[in-house]
């Protein structure tokens, strides 16, 4: 069986960190009759320098001939960001990827800033709206370079994409141990957007009766993250929101170097795409200490899409290892090792 795989590496550490996770999946499938078959693009911001775009003019019909999509990271001093977001913004919504999946979780051997906190307290993941919301693009700016100048950004929120969102959301905390869902609202400001995503949560609940439901305001639970992180399970969220708060899940797991996400489209109409999801980093761009794990996780999650748990798992469980016994620590994670040595570990761990 081969699946192909369009490679993106992008900009800054994603060039460093996106071979690590390559070498973790050639060791994962290696003798399994399993072939991933990738494709480079050279996209990014580099290509946006010398040809003033992002891609390829015909990169989404390109695109589309793939199973899946591995990105590394879009950025640069020089290009705007609405420029190098607009990429990720453009490949979600064509693909129609509406599911930004985030797991957020301590691993056994990490600190956590916060205090006293184990693994056991921290596993969370965060189903994030990822088509529409408030990155939807609607809105624009008149009268611009004067003092009159507006600006207007406009979320856009559907019936059809937040119960799509929450009815997932809702599937997967059926899957999880502790079966609750935490929604996140802000319907006592946005009194339009946010009270119609509580009205649908409400619709939707009604067939899920045994998962533990609660709506929280987004501040409430961004707090929550922190003071009682053990009590959340699967958050669902804006777009916006979900943005925000898996920052703070992956900052109480003790590095955005570790985290991963996917962009899904769960009716597999389009490819999905997958990547670690703490950006190009310049300031550390080129000294080869860019944490790797949130890729090769990112990897992990590829390989689940694609119909292959056990490989995820395996994956997933050499990741733990490494983390928890081996002294292969890049300096976000408070080592001094490389990329190369710590994905070296994790591809060791795989092939034991």
């Amino acid at each position: 069986m081969t699946h192909r795989i369009a490679v993106i590496a992008g900009d800054g550490i994603g060039q460093e960190v996106i071979p690590a996770g390559i070498a973790a999946l050639q060791a994962v499938t290696e003798r399994t009759g399993i072939e991933l078959s990738f494709t480079r693009l050279p996209w990014g911001c580099e290509y946006y320098l010398a040809h003033q775009r992002m891609t390829d003019a015909d990169a989404f019909e390109q695109l589309e001939k793939f199973d899946a999509i591995y990105l590394g990271a879009l950025g640069a001093p020089g290009v705007p960001d609405g420029i190098s977001a607009g990429l990720i913004l453009a490949i979600r919504q064509r693909f129609d990827q509406y599911v930004n999946l985030r797991p957020m979780r301590l691993l056994a051997g990490i600190a956590s800033p916060l205090a006293n906190r184990n693994a056991a307290d921290i596993d969370m993941v965060c189903v994030r709206e990822n088509s529409e919301g408030e990155y939807a693009g609607a809105g624009g700016r008149i009268h611009r370079g004067t003092r009159h100048e507006v600006a207007e950004q406009t979320g856009v929120f559907t019936w059809r994409g937040i119960e799509r969102i929450i009815r997932y959301a809702f599937e997967l905390a059926m899957k999880r141990p502790r079966r609750r869902l935490a929604s996140a609202t802000k319907s006592n400001a946005l009194t339009h957007s946010m009270v119609l995503w509580d009205d649908v949560a409400d619709a939707v609940r009604k067939d899920y009766p045994s998962v533990e439901y609660r709506k929280y305001h987004v501040d409430a639970l961004a707090a929550r993250m922190v003071t009682h992180p053990q009590t959340l399970d699967v958050i669902v969220a804006s777009n916006l929101f979900g943005d925000i708060l898996t920052d703070i899940g992956s900052a109480i797991s003790g590095s955005l170097g570790i985290a991963p996400g996917a962009n899904i489209n769960p009716e597999r109409r389009y490819p999905s795409m997958f990547e670690p999801i703490h950006g190009s980093a310049p300031d550390i761009a080129g000294t080869g200490v860019a944490n790797p794990i949130g890729a090769i996780w990112a990897g992990a999650l590829m390989l689940d899409h694609l119909g292959h748990r056990d490989l995820h798992d395996r994956v997933v469980a050499a990741i733990e290892r490494v983390v928890a016994t081996a002294p292969v620590r890049t300096p976000d994670l408070g080592g001094n090792a490389a990329t190369r040595d710590v994905a070296e570990a994790v591809v060791r761990a795989i092939s034991a």
